[in-house]
């Protein structure tokens, strides 16, 4: 987000990798934005300091363009801007994701470096500001996927249930992604996960081995995330939980979506299994660390 650690659906670890850059464009044309005012760094908003998301954010959008719906309906997140009164620019993070919008031109140079170690997605008029912030901004290439085929639920193995998570399971998952925590992040936890509801576990012996859940939830579509305890990785669990997720997705009357890297095989593979089909490829961008700004030091 910053977007953007994309949201990894897959029974692998996420594989990313660089694609090209886009190209600048210019400012953002809001009123009271522009050269002549003052540059200001970025300053975090409470909830109910929110402007309308309409006005900053394409609602009801799959993908990770989900994010600040899911934010605002209280997954865990965080809003910023240059002030609170009447801003210009505007983020919002969840996990290691971060959407941007607005002008740029009136955020000071290192206003962005809240944001190192993420991924995000942004208008290219960001891009010189994310290139001045950082030491590197590094694009990546991703797919986005919508469902479009209904699937039949593949037969489990012998004392395996797939089953919505509850607020029990917290600590069994927990447990299962002790080495994975990306897959709870955008709810702030296992807990809240488990307690949303909207999740799905391959479950045996009240051990989750595979879950798939929703990590950005909009009001048309959530984007989905899946993951399989290494040792039971191929024996079609993520699958599993992903049909039967689909199919809680659909029946609130929203479309599940799939984000992924370009690159990353196994995720786009489970995606077509579970009746997702490609809708569209874009780019995201990881920043590295703040830049070094030795000449504004002291002697």
């Amino acid at each position: 987000m910053v977007l953007i650690a994309g949201t990894a659906c897959a029974d692998t670890p996420t594989a990313r990798r660089p694609a090209g850059h886009g190209t600048t464009a210019s400012a953002h044309g809001r009123p009271g934005a522009g050269r002549d005012h003052p540059r200001n760094p970025v300053i975090e908003l409470a909830p109910d300091q929110l402007p309308p998301l309409s006005g900053w954010f394409t609602t009801g959008s799959p993908g990770a363009a989900a994010l600040p719906e899911h934010v605002r309906a209280g997954g865990a997140g965080r809003w910023w801007a240059d002030r609170a009164a009447a801003p210009r620019a505007l983020a919002v993070t969840c996990a290691d994701h971060v959407l941007l919008s607005g002008d740029p031109q009136v955020l000071a140079p290192d206003a962005l470096t809240a944001f190192a170690g993420h991924y995000v997605q942004a208008p290219a008029r960001f891009l010189p500001a994310l290139g001045g912030a950082f030491d590197r901004v590094v694009p990546w290439e991703r797919m986005l996927y919508l469902h479009r085929l209904p699937v039949p639920v593949p037969r489990l193995p012998a004392g395996v249930t797939v089953r919505r998570l509850a607020p029990g399971d917290a600590p069994a998952l927990g447990a299962v992604t002790r080495d994975a925590p990306w897959v709870h992040a955008s709810w702030g936890g296992p807990a809240p996960l488990a307690a949303a509801g909207l999740g799905w576990a391959a479950v045996r012996e009240e051990a989750v081995l595979a879950v798939a859940c929703t990590y950005f939830r909009g009001t048309r579509y959530e984007d989905i995330a899946c993951f399989t305890a290494p040792a039971h990785r191929r024996r079609r669990l993520a699958l599993a939980c992903a049909t039967a997720l689909c199919r809680d997705i659909a029946a609130r009357g929203r479309t599940p979506s799939w984000t992924c890297s370009r690159d990353h095989r196994p995720s786009r593979l489970l995606a077509w299994t579970a009746g997702f089909r490609l809708e569209r490829e874009y780019v995201h961008h990881l920043t590295g660390r703040p830049a070094r700004r030795d000449a504004a030091l002291p002697a």
